[in-house]
């Protein structure tokens, strides 16, 4: 049943650390990392903790699962959210692997509203994807061309695409 799932909470896992390991590899100052672009969350490690501390949030209370980190709030470095957003993915393809309500509802905002499961699913994704752009953005300002997460370079390179054989195409 959650096989429909699977290619898109998997490319958001996939996008969120390919774009934290890629910041970690471009050589970024300190002031770099913390400046806001224009209408983004805030500077680069600001938007990716905050990426993937609201997706360990939506995944703990559809797991009711654990992530200690999620109560964090000091400045963290981009090798710390990369373990975070491991430990994060982990979580999702623990709620993957089983039966998935989505009309459960979740009692939120201090218990004053009730929403139901599959929210947290559409909310998850569409958010990640855009602050991630936010970041993509911020990193075309400095002029670096941002990697390309899209869905379909995940596909390449996860081999959910493939060319079909010449014999094939005729």
């Amino acid at each position: 049943m959650n096989e429909v799932l699977l290619d898109a909470v998997r490319h958001n896992n996939w996008a969120t650390r390919r774009l934290v390991a890629f910041c970690q590899e471009q050589d970024l100052t300190e002031e770099q990392l913390a400046t806001p672009g224009v209408g983004t969350f805030g500077g680069i490690v600001a938007t990716l903790q905050h990426i993937i501390t609201s997706d360990g949030s939506y995944v703990r209370r559809l797991t009711d699962g654990s992530l200690p980190w999620l109560d964090q709030e000091e400045d963290v470095d981009l090798a710390t959210l990369a373990t975070w957003a491991e430990d994060a993915e982990r979580l999702w393809e623990h709620l993957l692997a089983g039966p998935i309500d989505v009309e459960r509802v979740i009692i939120v905002d201090d218990g004053i509203r009730e929403v139901h499961a599959g929210i947290f699913l559409a909310q998850a994704l569409n958010h990640a994807n855009h602050h991630r752009e936010q970041v993509c953005a911020i990193l075309t300002g400095f002029g670096i061309e941002p990697p390309d997460i899209q869905a379909w370079e995940y596909a390449w390179v996860t081999g959910r695409i493939w060319d079909r054989p010449a014999t094939a195409q005729a």
